[in-house]
C-alpha cells in the first residue's frame, strides 16, 4: 500500500519531527520537566513566540507533547512530553552526543 493512501508515512512523520531544530530544542527543554510557554520561551532565547507556537502545535498534533490548559484567569498553559515523547529522549541524547564528536 502506498503512503499517499494512508496519509503521512512513518518516515515522513519522523522527518517532520527530527528534521526541525526547533522541534528538537523544544523536546530537549521539556525532557526534564513540564514548562509553561513563557518558561520555554526563556530557555529558547533566539526563537520568537510565533515559531515556538508553530512547532508546539506540530509536536502536539503528532502526540509527542501534551498541552494542558488550566481554567484560570489569566489562563495557564503547560507543556510536557507524552509517553511517546519520553521514549524519544534517549535517541535525542544520542543525536546530541553524536553531534559533539564532529570536528
Amino acid at each position: 500500500m502506498k503512503c499517499e493512501s494512508l496519509g503521512l508515512c512513518n518516515q515522513e512523520i519522523t522527518v517532520e519531527i527530527i528534521g526541525s531544530k526547533w522541534n528538537l530544542m523544544i523536546l530537549w527543554n521539556l525532557s526534564d520537566k513540564t514548562l509553561r510557554f513563557t518558561e520555554l520561551q526563556k530557555r529558547m532565547q533566539n526563537v520568537n513566540s510565533k515559531t515556538i507556537t508553530k512547532h508546539l502545535r506540530i509536536l502536539e498534533k503528532n502526540k509527542i507533547i501534551k498541552r494542558v490548559v488550566y481554567p484560570e484567569v489569566p489562563p495557564r498553559v503547560e507543556y510536557s512530553l507524552t509517553k511517546h515523547g519520553e521514549a524519544f529522549i534517549p535517541i535525542l541524547v544520542y543525536i546530541f552526543e553524536w553531534g559533539s564528536t564532529i570536528e
